[in-house]
Formats: C-alpha cells, sequence, structure tokens
C-alpha cells in the first residue's frame, strides 16, 4: 500500500516538476569542481541526496539539511551540482489544491537555525543530467553563498520514488 502511494505521488509530481524548467539564473555545472570538498565553519549539510527522474531527460532533486552553528547568519546566494547543466533552488507551494514551484533566491540561515530541502517543500532542481548516473552513485553539491565562501558535500543518487 505505502509503495503505491509512493507511486501516485510521484506520478503527480513528475508534470509540476518538468514545469519547474522556468528562466532563473542557473549555475554552470563546471565552476566549482574541485578535488576536495569546501567547507565553511559553522555550517554543516547533512542527509544529502538526490533523487533521479523516473523520465530520461527529466529533472532530478536533490534534498538536504543545512545547520548553521556559526555566530552570523548565512545567505545561499547559488548552488551547484558536480556534472549537472543547472541546479536552481525551489520551493513547491499548495494554493487551493494546486501546486507551484517558484525559484527561492537567497534563503537566509539564521545563527542555531537548520533549513531543510525536502520533498514537498524547498529542493534543488537539477537539469540536464549525465547519462551515467545511476541509483548507489553519488556526486557534488557545492553551496555559494553572499560572501563568496562556498561549502561541498555528497549527495547520494537515488532512484525515483526513493527520496527519503
Amino acid at each position: 500500500m505505502k509503495s503505491a502511494l509512493l507511486a501516485l505521488a510521484l506520478a503527480a509530481l513528475i508534470p509540476a516538476l518538468a514545469g519547474c524548467q522556468q528562466a532563473g539564473a542557473p549555475t554552470p555545472a563546471g565552476e566549482t569542481a574541485s578535488a576536495a570538498p569546501e567547507t565553511k565553519p559553522g555550517l554543516a549539510l547533512a542527509d544529502g541526496r538526490l533523487v533521479l527522474p523516473a523520465v530520461k531527460g527529466s529533472p532530478a532533486a536533490a534534498y538536504f539539511r543545512l545547520s548553521n552553528s556559526s555566530g552570523k547568519a548565512v545567505v545561499i546566494a547559488a548552488v551547484d551540482v558536480a556534472g549537472a547543466g543547472m541546479a536552481m533552488m525551489h520551493q513547491t507551494a499548495t494554493f487551493d489544491g494546486r501546486a507551484s514551484m517558484d525559484m527561492m533566491e537567497n534563503p537566509e540561515v539564521k545563527p542555531g537555525e537548520t533549513l531543510e530541502f525536502a520533498p514537498g517543500g524547498k529542493h534543488v532542481m537539477i537539469t540536464d543530467l549525465p547519462e551515467d548516473w545511476a541509483p548507489g552513485g553519488s556526486v557534488e553539491i557545492t553551496l555559494v553563498f553572499s560572501d563568496g565562501d562556498k561549502l561541498s558535500a555528497p549527495l547520494k543518487l537515488l532512484a525515483a520514488g526513493d527520496a527519503r
């Protein structure tokens, strides 16, 4: 029963994800490639995962939690997923029973807070995926902050419908 509900929810989400490809300020994938992940003191990215699309050519979605234990607020200015053509931060909202996705610009994480990117809410929409990405692998996400600092972390590649 749980699998059927998850499949039904995914089937309903695919058309909305396709509509999520709106004009925005994409970040080129090659900009932040590095040999070692970058870090930003006081910030931690946890539970990073990228859910591959059920239909090739469709966008993927990345989810994670960003915790700020530093003494000052941080603002995410851009996001990059190594190897992908484009990565954009979006927020899903529901009004009158209809889901819509809007670009997120400059989300802030205050000291002591955690910003969650999770299914049905905030997410990173990723397009132009490499052909060789498959469940079980991993890729690197890099968050670029308004002060120019960066934070990189791995994202587990998951199959469609496995958004845990």
